[in-house]
């Protein structure tokens, strides 16, 4: 699993990369056929003294791509909420998967 951290408008500090790439990693215990994932960190400014901290995550699975966007004060708690849509989109996914494999099984059985 290739991981790549991207930041617009400012330049990230390696405890913050690898603050990241810990938590990306808990997501290649989950499915360990993750290609890359592709994270874009951002800063918005709304007009107040404290700018809004985006994390916009690509992950690309066979057959496709997972994405989430989320906002917060800090990095750290957007990708956690972030990490955390991740993990369920990619228990469907897994979900899906397996009840295409199943259903393809059982056609054979009952064609026999």
């Amino acid at each position: 699993m290739n991981i790549s951290v991207k930041t617009v408008h400012f330049h990230a500090d390696s405890k913050l990369v690898t603050y990241v790439e810990k938590k990306l990693n808990r997501l290649g215990k989950r499915f360990d056929r993750i290609v890359d994932i592709e994270v874009h960190l951002k800063l918005q400014d709304n007009g107040a003294k404290v700018q809004e901290k985006i994390a916009e995550i690509h992950m690309h699975v066979p057959g496709g791509w997972l994405m989430d966007k989320k906002t917060g004060k800090t990095f750290e708690s957007a990708v956690n909420a972030s990490v955390d849509t991740l993990l369920r989109q990619l228990t469907r996914y897994k979900e899906k998967l397996t009840s295409h494999s199943n259903e393809r099984i059982i056609d054979r059985t009952y064609r026999a």
